[in-house]
């Protein structure tokens, strides 16, 4: 009797050990979850305001030059004009038109940016004439030789990407939300991305790429903002440094203009050959 209510005593405190065990590990995974929906409550609130904050500027242009490095430091230019049309009910229009040097003039690229699904995109090559769309699944591929990608030059819509906070940090000076964002697309060419928003201003400082694999691929920094219509700040300069290659590209930017009456027949596959 004395042996037998010894080991049901044992069995009763080995439950107990093990229900403990149990109420402990559902605690940690409660606790986490709720760390975890808080991180994305907060991301997503963070992209939302960076997003508000450069929302009603209408259309815009500008003249850009875009400098090419090998990993030897090798260097060629080209110069080429941005046109972009803010839509209202979907994500921005965008058009590329390539002016030096002589072998790609003429090319012109246009993008049709949605909240969901694949974005639409064609590329005009004057040496062919014709308008060549690009597939889903080739918009992780160079644009023109660049170290930017075709779903790079998308416009970035909220609805693209989940979001998650990750922590406070400071880059060259400025205070910044680290967030990262994972896009919605399965053929996007990146698993993740971290920005770093300044917390004043809400601009993006500084993006992080991360390819399929979940190396790090791209680092894009913004440089030089000047705030344009007393609200929306534009970077003078965009560098992105591909560290798998050792090859960069830099876009300057110059003559922004807003509001200058663009409108959707500006964006449409004709304009592609008719761009002059």
């Amino acid at each position: 009797m004395h042996t037998r209510s010894l080991a049901d005593s044992m069995k009763s405190l080995r439950r107990a050990a093990l229900m403990l065990a149990l109420a402990g590990l559902v605690g940690a995974f409660t606790a986490s979850s709720s760390a975890t929906s808080a991180d994305e409550e907060r991301g997503l609130e963070i992209a939302q305001e960076a997003d508000q904050r450069d929302t009603g500027w209408g259309d815009q242009q500008a003249d850009l030059e875009m400098i090419l490095r090998n990993s030897h430091g090798e260097e060629s230019t080209r110069k080429l004009r941005n046109r972009t049309l803010e839509m209202e009910d979907d994500g921005d229009q965008l058009l590329v038109i390539f002016d030096i040097p002589r072998d790609v003039k003429g090319t012109a690229f246009l993008t049709y940016t949605h909240k969901t699904g694949p974005d639409d995109q064609w590329l005009y090559l004057p040496a062919l004439k014709r308008v060549k769309r690009i597939a889903s699944n080739n918009k992780s591929g160079p644009f023109m030789g660049s170290e930017f990608a075709y779903e790079d030059l998308a416009s970035q819509e909220l609805e693209k990407y989940t979001y998650r906070y990750l922590r406070d940090e400071t880059f060259e000076g400025f205070d910044c939300f680290v967030v990262e964002r994972v896009p919605t697309d399965e053929s996007s060419g990146y698993t993740r991305q971290l920005v770093w928003y300044d917390k004043e201003e809400y601009r993006p400082e500084k993006v992080e790429f991360y390819d399929r694999k979940d190396e790090l691929l791209k680092t894009l920094t913004y440089k030089n903002y000047q705030q344009y219509l007393d609200q929306y700040w534009r970077a003078d300069q965009l560098f992105m440094e591909n560290h798998q290659t050792g090859k960069s590209t830099v876009l300057n930017w110059k003559q922004y203009e807003f509001r200058v009456g663009l409108t959707e027949r500006d964006f449409d596959q004709n304009s592609l050959k008719r761009a002059r």
